[in-house]
């Protein structure tokens, strides 16, 4: 098994791993390379911050799998922005490369009790960023099965299939249970289609020359910012009636954080906007 940061080989069976934080992508790969833990973060704050590749043989075939750890779109340290251009230029350079990404595992945690803002953000700009002539390759994995009774679980599970993931179980897509060992891992990563899956993503990007803004999860991304503008504003001016009626230092100090927040997510708004290759650059030149 290795650690390879940068690329991804032709000859390389490729497993997206991909999902919100804390759902346990980290651990799944851990589970998968029989590791002993060690990257494994326990923490609310995201553990992985940039596109991880571990190599390692099939356990049965022998044959080379790259498993690639991937930010979910609510990392702690970086904007939803930065993520999908990460993820967009991996995807960009592994369909150019002809690289064959053949299976996309998405982890979702089933001690969820309701499907929460950013859950339901990350599940829908990843269906977008795959689109449906994918979701043949795609698993849906349900991890944290410890932390529910066998009752409560499938009653969630059901829920989800029902309400959450409809469209894409008609699209193909299959829906698995991680049980945390070594061969649940790899009985989904092989339940899925073995060919390539035609991601929608690098598709647009590369034959139809979209912008990354024009691309369908930047469409998606875009109206959550927008609504996210609407709704910190609409708190903004809630905030504003209390200062004028209390003038509270702590509803002060509150008020000016949330109008921060409401420019950063403006410049987010922003940033869709620039070329997808000045993106990449300007990306990759503010970590250096």
């Amino acid at each position: 098994m290795s650690i390879n940061r940068q690329q991804v080989t032709k000859q390389d069976r490729v497993v997206a791993v991909m999902g919100p934080t804390g759902t346990g992508k980290s651990t799944f790969i851990e589970y998968a390379t029989r590791q002993n833990g060690q990257t494994i973060g326990h923490g609310l704050q995201s553990c992985t911050e940039d596109i991880r590749i571990v190599r390692v043989n099939h356990p049965h075939d022998g044959r080379p799998v790259a498993l690639v750890d991937t930010p979910g779109f609510d990392d702690t340290y970086k904007s939803d922005n930065e993520i999908l251009t990460m993820i967009a230029n991996w995807l960009v350079k592994t369909y150019r490369g002809d690289v064959n990404l053949a299976t996309i595992v998405y982890l979702h945690r089933i001690s969820d009790n309701r499907m929460a803002g950013s859950t339901l953000k990350n599940l829908q700009m990843f269906a977008a960023l795959c689109g449906r002539k994918a979701m043949p390759n795609v698993i849906i994995a349900t991890t944290m099965w410890k932390k529910v009774t066998e009752e409560e679980g499938e009653r969630a599970e059901q829920m989800l299939k029902r309400d959450f993931w409809k469209n894409m179980l008609a699209d193909g897509c299959r829906t698995e249970r991680f049980k945390d060992s070594h061969d649940s891992a790899w009985q989904i990563i092989d339940d899925a289609k073995k060919d390539q899956a035609p991601v929608l993503l690098p598709r647009e990007i590369v034959d139809s020359h979209l912008r990354l803004n024009e691309t369908q999860v930047g469409i998606v991304l875009n109206k959550e910012l927008e609504k996210l503008i609407k709704d910190r504003k609409d708190a903004a001016r809630r905030l504003r009636e209390q200062v004028q009626n209390q003038n509270n230092e702590l509803v002060v100090q509150e008020l000016n954080e949330l109008q921060e927040k409401i420019n950063q997510t403006a410049d987010q708004l922003r940033e869709l906007k620039i070329p997808f290759t000045r993106r990449v650059r300007l990306f990759f030149k503010g970590r250096g």
